[in-house]
C-alpha cells in the first residue's frame, strides 16, 4: 500500500487542480480470478473516488491463444498472460473516451477501452493498445496517426504517449524482442515525424529514463548543451509494485558486475518502487519519479514548451523534494502518473555513474547497491 500512501498524500496537496491518476497495462493481475478485481477496487477507491482513474490495456488483461490477432512473429509475445479474461472485465469495468474496440476471437463482448485521446490543459494525452494490431493500415495504426496529425501544439504544446509494452528497455525481455522491432519500425517514425514529447510504458516492473532519442541514438546536442533535435523521451514506469522479474539482465558469470552495464542511452534506472509525477505549465513538462522507500523525489526530468531537454540539478533528495512539491501544488495542467499494485518490497537501485554532460544531461541522483 506505500504507493497508494504517497499518491494519496499528493492528490490531497494538489486540492482542486486538474489532475488524473494514469495505469498503463496490467491493472489488476486478476488473470481470470473476479474477486481479484474486487480487491484490486477496494485498494484504489481512496485515490480512484477523488480523481479520474484512466487506463490501457496489458498483455495480464488480454492475452490468450485464441485471441484473434497473434502473427507469426508474435508467437513468444502473445501466450496466455491473461488468464482466460481476454479483455472482457477491463472492458466492462472501465469506461474510457472513445469508441475503439477489438474482436475476442471467443464468443464474448469485443475489448473496448483499447486507444484513445483527450487534452487536459496544456497536454494532449494518447493511450494505445501494445497488445492489439498496430502495424500500418490497421484501425489503430491509422488512429494514432491522424491523432498526432490533428494536435494544435500552439493549444496543447505537450504530447504525452502512454502504452503497456516499451519500445525501450535496459530490462530482460527477449521475448517482447519482436514486439519492439515492430514498433521501432512502424510506431517510432511516427512519434518523431509529429514530436511526441514524451512516451511512457509500464510492463517492466522498474523505473527506467532513457535520452530524447529514435532508433537507439540519442539526439544531437550543440556545445551549450541545447538540443538541436526534438525527440522523444522515453521512461519505463512499470515500478509500483510487483517484483517477479529480475532487475536487470543477469550476467552470473562477472562476479564483480552481475548484471549488464547500463548503456549510455540509459539516463538513469532503479529497481525501487514508487510512481511517477508529470507536471506541466506552459512553459514546461516535468517527468519526477519518487520513491515509495523514502517519498523523496530521486529522478527528474524538464522538457520546455520549445522542445528543449533538461535535467534537474544537483541538488539532494530532500532540497528536490521541497522544491518539487512547491512547484506542483502551484502548478497549472497537473498529472499523477503510475500503477498500482500495492506491493511494498524495495530492490537494489542502480544508475549511471558517469556523467553524460557531453550530451547535456546529467543525472539527479546516483542510486548506489
Amino acid at each position: 500500500m506505500s504507493t497508494m500512501k504517497w499518491v494519496l498524500r499528493d492528490i490531497e496537496a494538489l486540492g482542486d487542480k486538474p489532475t488524473f491518476i494514469s495505469h498503463i497495462g496490467d491493472i489488476s493481475y486478476a488473470r481470470g480470478y473476479s474477486w481479484l478485481w474486487d480487491t484490486f477496487f477496494t485498494q484504489i477507491e481512496p485515490v480512484a473516488s477523488k480523481v479520474p482513474y484512466h487506463v490501457c490495456i496489458g498483455n495480464h488483461e488480454y492475452n490468450w491463444p485464441l485471441q484473434p490477432w497473434r502473427p507469426d512473429w508474435a508467437q513468444s509475445v502473445y501466450r496466455t498472460d491473461g488468464g482466460g479474461e481476454c479483455g472482457v472485465p477491463y472492458s466492462l469495468r472501465f469506461n474510457m473516451p472513445g469508441n475503439s474496440s477489438f474482436i475476442t476471437g471467443t464468443r464474448a463482448p469485443a475489448t473496448r477501452n483499447l486507444y484513445y485521446s483527450f487534452d487536459v490543459g496544456v497536454v494532449h494525452f494518447v493511450y494505445i493498445s501494445t497488445e492489439t494490431n498496430f502495424l500500418p493500415r490497421s484501425d489503430q495504426y491509422n488512429f494514432i496517426k491522424h491523432d498526432l496529425q490533428a494536435v494544435d501544439r500552439r493549444k496543447t504544446p505537450f504530447v504525452v504517449v502512454q502504452g503497456h509494452r516499451p519500445m525501450y528497455t535496459t530490462s530482460n525481455g527477449a521475448r517482447d524482442a519482436p514486439l519492439r522491432k515492430r514498433m521501432l519500425e512502424h510506431l517510432e517514425p511516427l512519434f518523431v515525424e509529429y514530436k511526441v514529447t514524451i512516451a511512457l510504458w509500464g510492463h517492466v516492473h522498474r523505473y527506467e529514463r532513457f535520452c530524447p532519442m529514435k532508433n537507439f541514438t540519442c539526439a544531437r546536442a550543440s556545445l551549450d548543451g541545447k538540443d538541436t533535435e526534438d525527440l522523444p523521451v522515453h521512461a519505463v514506469i512499470g515500478m509500483a509494485g510487483q517484483d517477479w522479474q529480475p532487475t536487470w539482465d543477469p550476467r552470473p558469470d562477472h562476479v564483480k558486475d552481475p548484471i549488464y552495464p547500463q548503456p549510455h542511452q540509459s539516463l538513469y534506472r532503479t529497481g525501487e518502487f514508487g510512481y511517477t509525477r508529470l507536471v506541466a505549465t506552459r512553459e514546461k513538462l516535468k517527468l519526477i519519479y519518487v520513491g515509495n522507500h523514502d517519498g523523496e523525489v530521486h529522478d527528474m526530468v524538464e522538457i520546455l514548451a520549445s522542445g528543449q531537454v533538461l535535467n534537474g540539478g544537483g541538488s539532494s533528495g530532500k532540497e528536490v523534494m521541497k522544491s518539487t512539491l512547491s512547484w506542483l501544488v502551484k502548478g497549472g495542467s497537473i498529472l499523477v502518473l503510475g500503477a498500482f499494485l500495492g506491493y511494498v518490497t524495495g530492490y537494489i537501485s542502480h544508475a549511471r555513474r558517469e556523467s553524460i554532460s557531453r550530451r547535456g544531461w546529467t543525472a539527479v541522483k546516483t542510486e548506489e547497491a
